[in-house]
């Protein structure tokens, strides 16, 4: 138990330091095993881990997801989901902002980044509701919030990230996103429905567009849909493994990147190096955690903690509430992919034990990433927005996105005591 706390304090004065956190736990996991285990089973089981990582097949999923977003991203796509949204709903008093949340949801479930969806949405949703004299805090609260809703909107690449190291049906955990993906997009948007009922300058409306107009803006993104249809249809028809469809995926983007005539060689390339910088960025915390979490195995600490926790008397529930709880905390502190990283080889083994289902678990991980990415002061989604509209001003983006931090605190609370909502499309592949 006492090396497990010194690790975990090692590591957080690293990052104190300025560490970068990724290679914080990769040293205190090496160096962990070294002085508890010896030095040669220490340098043999991080070469394994690397080697087995690089290695890997089904993390092959991983790269192919990225390329699928970037392709579909270079192809221009979030204009067209933004425009489309917009001919239905934005005629209503806050319909662009609706209208921002529908396309954050649509374009970051094929980008599979949060923080990408928020830097594009800013380009192209926030123009247009300055135009229309919509408040900068609403603006650019929604962009925030909304550019969430695609780690949870399959395909994701967190529940990917958390079905590999948890050893969870990657299939399952996409099926168990849908639901609570349209719940909590539908709760962002009753949000709006009551920030522009409150204060009507928040928000004017817009012009109204003909059915002919809006038929014609859903011709622009039926090549994503027949995207997502084939991919994620194939994976729980069964006709392909996650990693087969991931390809699909990216070849498919690839093609219509290509017909849209969006990719050059110069294009190409930047795509392949970006694709493989976020790799590299993924399977090196992916190789740290994983060297950590052999070092915090090693030691008493999950069976201790474990212990300690069954015998407060609380209710099953209540555990994992207030594991929610930390990981709230944690996030308004820590960066939210190594905080889960970091955390997974505690918490999982107890939420087995108490024979709670890893893949409503997964959800309610990846809910509690989507609140930190958006809580100050170290929301990362609030900083892109911010370098990218530094006339908006930090204030003004805070004050927007507090109301759907709350919105996302409560879709949080449903997911924790109502677990058919994330299930009951998993169920269904049984």
């Amino acid at each position: 138990m006492t090396e497990a706390l010194i690790g975990f304090l090692a590591i957080f004065g690293l990052a104190l330091l300025r560490f970068p956190l990724a290679f914080s736990m990769g040293l205190v996991g090496l160096v962990g095993i070294g002085l508890t285990r010896g030095w040669v089973p220490a340098f043999a089981s991080t070469a394994q881990v690397v080697y087995e990582t690089g290695f890997a097949y089904t993390l092959s999923v991983i790269p192919l997801f990225i390329l699928m977003g970037n392709f579909v991203a270079r192809a221009g796509l979030a204009h067209e989901l933004f425009h489309a949204a917009y001919t239905f709903i934005g005629h209503r008093r806050g319909g662009l902002a609706h209208a921002t949340i529908a396309a954050c949801a649509g374009f970051g479930a094929i980008c599979g980044s949060s923080i990408a969806t928020a830097a594009t949405m800013s380009k192209v949703a926030y123009p247009s509701m300055k135009r229309l004299g919509y408040s900068d805090a609403l603006s650019t609260g929604v962009i925030g919030a909304g550019g969430t809703l695609g780690i949870m909107i399959p395909p994701s690449t967190i529940m990917v990230i958390y079905g590999i190291i948890t050893e969870t049906h990657i299939g399952k955990l996409f099926a168990a996103g849908v639901i609570p993906g349209i719940l909590t997009a539908a709760m962002m948007m009753g949000a709006v429905v009551l920030m522009t009922w409150h204060d009507p300058e928040h928000a004017p409306a817009g012009e109204k567009f003909s059915w002919s107009e809006r038929l014609q803006a859903l011709r622009g993104i039926w090549g994503v849909l027949l995207l997502v249809v084939v991919v994620l249809g194939g994976i729980y028809g069964g006709f392909f493994t996650a990693t087969e469809g991931a390809g699909m995926g990216a070849m498919g983007a690839f093609l219509f990147a290509l017909a849209r005539r969006a990719l050059n060689w110069k294009t190409l390339f930047e795509v392949l190096v970006e694709s493989a910088r976020t790799t590299a960025m993924l399977f090196t915390l992916l190789i740290a955690a994983t060297i950590f979490a052999n070092f915090v195995n090693f030691t008493t600490m999950p069976m201790e903690l474990k212990d300690w926790i069954t015998h407060l008397g609380l209710s099953p529930v209540m555990i994992v509430g207030a594991m929610m709880l930390i990981y709230i905390l944690l996030g308004t502190v820590m960066e939210e992919l190594t905080m889960v990283l970091l955390t997974i080889p505690l918490f999982f083994p107890i939420v087995v034990e108490l024979g709670f289902d890893p893949v409503w678990f997964g959800v309610l991980i990846v809910m509690v990433i989507q609140i930190g990415l958006v809580s100050p002061p170290v929301g990362m989604n609030l900083f892109v927005i911010n370098t990218l509209l530094p006339q908006v001003g930090l204030g003004n983006i805070f004050k927007g996105v507090w109301p759907l931090v709350l919105v996302l605190v409560i879709t949080l609370a449903l997911l924790l005591f109502f677990p058919a909502l994330s299930l009951w499309l998993p169920s269904m592949m049984d």
